[in-house]
């Protein structure tokens, strides 16, 4: 799960433990977080948008997916006209802190691993702030962090 650390950080995850994901506006996004996250499942934390975009922490899916409060806020940058109650559009999960990475493993790191070469990260295109790790995937980049 991305996130650009000027928003905020896994440096505030840890401060606060649990905090609702939301603001995502990408379908993708929202059907994985809708029909796929479950309470107890892992995900990296990943600073995007940064001077050296990492995969920095851990956290733990800590709630099934509910409507995003968000959408509804007419003062949020995240407002939708078109979400009713009803009938929402978005959708927001839980996380908590589970840990710190022993080191953030780099983008350019990531880049540079052959066995990581399929990794959803760096595929061409993908813009998408939520989207699976494969076990394979999840065990190279904790390799790599020292873990």
């Amino acid at each position: 799960m991305k996130s650009e650390p000027d928003t905020y950080s896994i440096d505030d995850l840890a401060r606060d433990v649990r905090t609702h994901w939301d603001g995502i506006r990408n379908y993708q996004a929202r059907n994985m977080i809708r029909d796929h996250m479950r309470p107890g499942e892992q995900a990296f934390f990943y600073h995007s948008s940064c001077e050296v975009p990492a995969v920095v922490g851990i956290m733990k899916v800590a709630s099934d997916a509910y409507p995003d409060p968000s959408q509804f806020d007419r003062k949020s940058k995240y407002y939708d006209p078109k979400s009713t109650k009803e009938q929402p559009r978005w959708f927001a999960v839980d996380v908590e802190f589970q840990s710190r990475l022993s080191r953030p493993v780099t983008l350019t790191e990531i880049r540079e691993k052959k066995s990581l070469g399929d990794f959803r990260l760096i595929k061409r295109g993908n813009r998408l702030s939520v989207f699976p790790v494969s076990a394979k995937h999840w065990n190279i980049v904790q390799k790599l962090a020292g873990g």
